[in-house]
């Protein structure tokens, strides 16, 4: 029985992580300031875990969560890309500063390994698709940049300090427990919630954007996966499905869920976005033994199920 520690763990893909982790029996450490997580993803399994309720951004402070710890899942940041554009002050401090400090944390506890969730982002507007690892990154947002920069520095850890580390670039995750009424929540739970609520659901651009979305479920196994995969260390590896879709073939597939013709409004891009995504994950399937259990109509379909017992309708 091993002890991971999981940043970010009251967070939508953390406590989906706590709670698998907790499945399989292990012991787990939950490090959040909850200023985007919420306890009540976790409410559920307070008593099997340990939460530190600290900020990353504070390396002394979160120290004493890494005693005795064999792995980190590191998901604490501050998502969002427009979110970044608005401030990448802070973006800069949290996602940057408070890896390099996890990291610090993690090699003087003598964790096993980190895995960090890194991002799709990175990749910016290469016109290449599928993504695969080996292309050139090009951010185009200071969020991207500072997802980024903590691949780096886990490689850079590997190297110079021999702490295993892993970086993770999740494509689009979604499921259950995002927070529909974030303003920098994911684009699905925008739009699911637009549906059940009778809204408009608005799309920034003119819907042909695509995007490798990944089912909360997959990213889960994949970095489970990650924490003990023999070759993964110092690796950067693509999580996704490997299939694309556009925003106007969403709202075509929730019109058939929800069984009503619903026309999404369209308004101007927003800045920093990447117009197409689509996940190369070959390495992923080398490297790990990833392979995807839930494909995309089945992820929504299981998303709005939630959405719905949540919100009601």
């Amino acid at each position: 029985m091993a002890l991971y520690l999981v940043t970010g763990g009251s967070g939508f893909i953390g406590s989906h992580i706590v709670d698998e982790l907790l499945r399989r029996g292990e012991r787990v450490n939950v490090l959040d300031n909850l200023s985007t997580g919420r306890k009540e993803n976790i409410a559920h399994v307070k008593e099997q875990i340990e939460l530190w309720e600290t900020d990353i951004r504070e390396l002394e402070q979160i120290r004493p969560a890494f005693a005795g710890v064999d792995y980190v899942i590191h998901l604490a940041a501050l998502p969002s890309v427009p979110r970044s554009v608005k401030d990448p002050l802070t973006s800069n401090a949290v996602n940057i500063n408070g890896t390099l400090h996890v990291l610090l944390a993690a090699r003087d506890a003598g964790v096993k390994r980190v895995v960090l969730a890194a991002s799709s982002s990175a990749y910016g507007d290469n016109p290449v698709l599928p993504r695969v690892e080996t292309h050139t990154p090009r951010p185009l947002s200071p969020y991207a940049l500072t997802k980024l920069a903590g691949e780096y520095y886990c490689q850079l850890f590997t190297q110079l300090y021999g702490l295993e580390a892993v970086a993770l670039r999740y494509f689009n995750i979604f499921g259950p427990r995002q927070n529909p009424d974030s303003p920098y929540t994911g684009v699905l739970s925008l739009f699911i919630a637009a549906y059940i609520r009778g809204e408009t659901p608005t799309i920034f651009g003119d819907g042909n954007q695509s995007r490798d979305f990944t089912y909360v479920a997959n990213a889960v196994q994949a970095t489970l996966l990650a924490c003990t995969a023999p070759e993964a260390s110092g690796r950067v590896i693509n999580v996704g499905v490997g299939d694309s879709f556009t925003l106007n073939r969403t709202i075509e597939l929730l019109n058939e869920i929800f069984g009503r013709q619903v026309t999404p409004e369209y308004a101007s891009p927003r800045e920093g976005d990447v117009r197409e995504s689509l996940a190369d994950i070959s390495l992923a399937r080398q490297i790990l033994g990833y392979e995807p259990a839930f494909r995309y109509e089945e992820g929504l379909r299981k998303t709005v199920e939630w959405y719905r017992a949540e919100l009601g309708n």
